[in-house]
Order: structure tokens, then sequence, then C-alpha cells
């Protein structure tokens, strides 16, 4: 990744900085995302109690990147004396003089600066997420692009088919024109200087011009920013060399807490395996354990006619996650075995103790961080099996059998099933490290539960 990283960065001579010569993301980023708990309307007081929580349950085990979702520079309108909000996207959005966002006033009337310093002297990374382009509001005031003599109305891309159609804060940016990687150069900066760490980039993946405006951007700074791009629903896969410039890329749509979203992480990891590398890694969305949705009505609110229910950002209501406890234990070892970065989103002040112990498990952790994405061994009647070697050892690693029927499965392990060499010990991690020896006189029967797993460390 790095020599493709320099290698598209020819013609930009002096961009290259001591923090480049080291891998920004040598590892799956671990992290949290405000997405899937608050929506688009984190507030001050939750982000703060969400740091708290971080630094208490997840940052000892490496979980650093926090992570700040969509709308934090929107001026929602609030239902009076409360924080929430009336509104699915914000009416306005709050710019500065070059047109570039800024933290809102209704949610964040201290800035994001106490945030990301608190973030920062609990050894957490402070992150954001951006809307690809230039805001709408900068084009109407048409204001001027720092640096330049050329004005939002230079660079804008108003044409309706290259423009967001679920989130209308932003214009596209026409990277032909004067200007435009001179917005996205002032734009990162601007970031950098808040104490950024990381970009999530959205409406991005489908424009590879401005991902690489975006990485030279980021780049010029010389800071030590993660790139991550989203979303994952349309990735052009002739498109890879720019999307290695970043460190990050969404491979899903969004994925929430419902059986079929095991079934879009399964078919992107046949997908996408074998696609990443130390500084590049498969981003298969978010982890929905936890309470989500914290900001949005309860079911019961929902229903129709009902003048204080608005539909918000997310998917559905506000809820504990409604997995059951094996369909869990398949959506976090699929994210060890395929090494995605894994960033948690329920509400971490209140998050469960079953969850909490999946997500900080050793073993799966070890898998993860092992950044070596799995391949399938086989697939027999709707029994997958998935293994991944740990780097720089012939006999050791780990492996999946997901049952992935609605049926229970009794199935039987043997050399050539698992992909493994006879002799071999298993270690089952979910139970207890439970030990197995495998032979090839004799196969090992073991019940699987429906949408269950058994997750292996062999040796």
């Amino acid at each position: 990744m790095h020599f493709a990283f320099t290698a598209a960065l020819v013609g930009f001579p002096g961009y290259l900085t001591a923090a480049e010569s080291k891998p920004i993301a040598p590892k799956p980023p671990l992290g949290w995302n405000s997405f899937q708990s608050y929506g688009v309307y984190l507030h001050e007081k939750a982000a703060m109690e969400n740091v708290k929580a971080m630094a208490e349950h997840l940052k000892p085990y490496g979980y650093d990147y926090f992570v700040i979702d969509n709308g934090w520079f929107g001026e929602y309108k609030l239902k009076p004396g409360t924080l929430y909000p009336l509104e699915k996207h914000a009416s306005d959005v709050r710019l500065n003089e070059y047109g570039q966002v800024i933290p809102s006033k209704a949610y964040f009337p201290g800035g994001l600066k106490r945030i990301a310093d608190r973030c920062h002297q609990l050894g957490l990374k402070f992150n954001i997420h951006m809307m690809r382009g230039i805001p709408r509001k900068s084009y109407e005031l048409n204001l001027p692009i720092k640096g330049t003599s050329y004005k939002a109305r230079d660079i804008a891309d108003t044409n309706p088919k290259n423009n967001c159609t679920w989130c209308t804060y932003n214009y596209g940016v026409d990277m032909t024109k004067p200007g435009a990687q001179e917005w996205y150069d002032g734009l990162i900066q601007h970031l950098g200087d808040m104490g950024v760490d990381m970009i999530k980039y959205d409406d991005i993946v489908p424009y590879p011009a401005e991902v690489e405006a975006v990485a030279n951007a980021i780049k010029k700074t010389g800071k030590s920013i993660l790139l991550s791009l989203s979303p994952g629903g349309n990735v052009p896969p002739d498109a890879i060399r720019s999307f290695q410039m970043a460190q990050m890329l969404r491979v899903t749509k969004d994925v929430w807490d419902q059986a079929h979203y095991l079934d879009d992480c399964f078919d992107a990891w046949k997908k996408w395996t074998g696609k990443e590398t130390d500084n590049f890694w498969i981003d298969m969305d978010m982890i929905p354990f936890g309470q989500l949705l914290m900001m949005s009505p309860k079911k019961e609110m929902l229903r129709e006619g009902d003048a204080n229910a608005v539909r918000l950002a997310g998917q559905g209501y506000r809820r504990w996650q409604q997995f059951s406890q094996d369909q869990m234990f398949t959506f976090i070892t699929l994210r060890a075995l395929s090494a995605s970065p894994l960033m948690v989103g329920g509400d971490l002040p209140t998050i469960d103790g079953f969850s909490l112990r999946l997500l900080t498990d050793p073993d799966m952790l070890a898998c993860n961080q092992n950044g070596v994405m799995g391949k399938q061994v086989s697939e027999i009647d709707g029994i997958e099996v998935w293994k991944t070697p740990e780097k720089g050892q012939k006999k050791r690693g780990w492996v999946g059998v997901f049952n992935r029927t609605n049926r229970l499965k009794t199935v039987a392990l043997t050399p050539a099933f698992l992909g493994l060499e006879a002799d071999a010990k298993l270690f089952d991690v979910w139970k207890g490290r439970k030990e197995h020896k495998l032979t090839a006189a004799s196969a090992i029967e073991i019940d699987i539960n429906p949408d269950g797993v058994l997750f292996l460390r062999y040796e």
C-alpha cells in the first residue's frame, strides 16, 4: 500500500513526510462510530459520555478511534426544551467564511475542540464524518475558496446525476476545474487544524477523482490522518488503485441488526478476499451491538398519525439490538476472520455485558489484528468453512465453521473439511477454549445452532 500510495503521488514533490515513513493503519482500525447509536444527532453531552465509556471499556483492548458521524455541522430544528430533532436532516449548516463546515451551535455549542482534547488526553483518536463535495450553501453564497481567486460556483458540479440523493447538504466537485484541488486542500487542512486524526468520507466511493483529491490533500497537511471511504453499495473494482490511497474501503451498504445483513457481509467477503494490505482494509461497516438510535422515537411512537414521531436517519426506532446470541457470535467471528475494521455502533455508556464480552475477547481480537482476510475452504449444504492463517506461521491460525441455515446442523469435522493437517489441536473460542484433537482416523461431531458458528483456534 505504501508504494502504491507513493506512486500515485508522482509529480507532487515535497509531499513525503516523516509521518508517511510508516503505515497509518498497519492493522485493522478499532473504534466506535456514533451513527448506529445517535444517527446524525450526536450532541456534546452524549459525545463526552461515550468518550469516557470508550476509554474505560474498550481502550484497554486496543479500540482508539472515536468517530463523530454526519450532522455535526447541522443547525437542526429541535423539539422545544430538548435535544431531540424535528427534522431528518438539518435545514441549515454552519460554515466559516470559506464555505468550510464548522461545529453546529445546536449540538456542539462549545465546539469540537473540547471533545478532541479529551480524546487525546485519554489516548483516543478524534475523528469525524464528511460528505463529498462542497456545501450547497457555499454555492448559494458563492463563497471564496481559501488561498485562491476562485469561488464555490467555479468548481461545484450541480448535475443531479452526480450528486447524493439521500443527503443533500453538498454538491460534488468537478475535479477538472481550476480551484477544485485547492478546495479540498483548504478543507482538509481546516479539519487537520481541528485535531482530526481520521476522516470518514461519505458518498465518495463512486467518484475516484475526488477520492484522489482528498488523499492528496491529506498528504499535503503532513499529518497522519486516516482516510475511510464510504458508502459501499457501488464500489467500482477498476478504481482499486484510487481506493488504496485510503486506509479503509467500505464494501457493503449500511449494516444493521437483522439476519439478512449477515448475508451481505458474507457476499462482500467472498468478493473482496485478498484485497487487503498492511495499510488498506476491507470495511464491512459498523457493529450494531447494544442500544441503537438513542435519539429516535420508540417503536410505539412510530404508528401512523403520531405527531411526535419523526422518522430520522438510521434504520427504524430506538431499541436494543435484535440479533440472537448465535447471530452475534457469527457477526463478530466473521469480522475477526475477515480482518474487517471493528467499529462499534451501539451506545457505550449502556453497553451490555454480552456485547462487551464478544468485542473484547482476546482470541477474536488476535484473529482480527492478525490482519489476514481469511479464505473459504469449503461449503457443503449450508455449512461454510473459512480459514485465516496466522502471519508467519504454517500450522497456526483460526477457522470458522458457519451454519448459514435456519436449522440445527450436526457437523463432522475432518482435516480435509477444515483445510487442516491431521493431529492439529483445536480450541473452541466461544466455549471456554475447549480442546479437541483433529485426527485422520475419526471425525469430531459438533452441533451448530441456526445462524451459529464454531470458532476454532488451531495449532
